[in-house]
């Protein structure tokens, strides 16, 4: 049986995982940088938790409730946040998580800076762990999806999926909106596990926490944001126990550990960008159109040598279009179509080569 500190930690891990999976449906999978996701997070937990202390609802009601509250704030916000991009899209975040954060402070029903007590317990690592796997199902089919793709397109090159018919700022609001949703859930599993809740617990520093986990497990990756979330949930304890110099300076040795990996793994603990079984077939077709490529390049010439009347014109395009026909002919399905389409749309390299 697990001691209560490591079953705290376990629950702790989970609420974590869900959170940088949801941030991750945002920065990673859209490309959009947001700095105020812990405010969403904020929104769910007092939700939740006023609907069970104040109003005596069910912990279910109330959960459902705060991710739609949160889900809510997040169409709100994200309708005319989402037209920005880059920094002023990270700087109008910012300021949305510090006004949810001066809201709650001088609120009265959220008890302004002596914080919500009275909160019941039902939060339970079972509870946690099951609501942590099925963000993560659910991320993992929305991203397969059509939808998923065009965040992908959109992250990408917007300007280029905008071309291609995707509606871009619809995208990446609904994205928006599913990410905060997500967050509020979190929230209200937070609050009825601690049974408190402070204003300080939602701040900016939160949100970096949570943005780092998604980094340093990769952006876009699922598997890197459930690895990120569990490391740096576990490491400032871990080095809690090392030494007592260490335990005294955890968190110095905490962000030179952060700097460390940045240094050695950039793109994160696991992957670039591509998630599963997914990520590896656009790798391994990636590898094929290099290899059919070249090999169509030297039959070309080839025959030009025997021929003498092909005209010059027959260029990488075309190799191209051959290349692609064998990838969806090599029995990559109807999905392995699909990735073969970004293949080769993102090979403009070769036609300067």
């Amino acid at each position: 049986m697990l001691s209560p500190y490591y079953y705290q930690l376990l629950v702790i891990a989970s609420i974590n995982v869900i959170m940088a999976l949801s941030l991750n449906l945002v920065t990673g999978c859209a490309g959009q940088l947001s700095l105020g996701h812990a405010a969403f997070m904020g929104i769910g937990a007092y939700t939740a938790g006023i609907l069970t202390a104040v109003y005596d609802l069910p912990f279910a009601v109330a959960l459902v409730a705060g991710g739609a509250v949160a889900a809510l704030f997040g169409l709100l916000v994200g309708i005319p946040t989402l037209r920005l991009k880059g920094d002023y899209l990270a700087i109008a975040t910012l300021g949305f998580g510090e006004i949810i954060r001066v809201a709650i402070l001088n609120m009265k029903i959220t008890g302004g800076p002596f914080g919500l007590r009275g909160i019941s317990k039902h939060t339970n690592l079972t509870i946690a762990a099951c609501a942590a796997v099925l963000v993560y199902w659910t991320m993992t089919r929305l991203m397969n999806s059509r939808f998923g793709r065009a965040l992908v397109a959109i992250r990408e090159d917007e300007v280029a999926a905008v071309a291609m018919g995707i509606d871009a700022t619809r995208h990446k609001v609904l994205a928006f909106v599913i990410g905060a949703g997500w967050a509020g859930i979190a929230g209200g599993l937070f609050a009825h596990w601690f049974r408190y809740l402070h204003p300080s617990s939602f701040a900016f520093g939160t949100s970096v926490e949570i943005l780092s986990m998604v980094v340093l497990g990769g952006m876009g990756s699922l598997e890197g944001s459930v690895l990120g979330a569990v490391v740096l949930t576990y490491a400032p304890e871990f080095l809690r126990g090392v030494s007592p110099f260490v335990s005294e300076h955890r968190m110095l040795f905490y962000g030179a550990l952060l700097v460390v990996m940045m240094l050695v793994r950039p793109q994160g603990l696991v992957g670039e960008g591509t998630t599963g079984l997914r990520g590896s077939k656009l790798r391994k077709l990636k590898v094929f159109e290099r290899f059919q490529i070249g090999k169509a390049r030297h039959g070309l010439a080839a025959t030009r040598k025997k021929s003498g009347n092909l005209k010059d014109s027959t260029d990488t395009c075309t190799v191209k279009e051959q290349v692609v026909d064998l990838a969806i002919g090599s029995g990559a399905g109807s999905k392995g179509a699909g990735v073969a389409g970004q293949v080769s749309g993102g090979g403009d390299e070769h036609a300067g080569a």
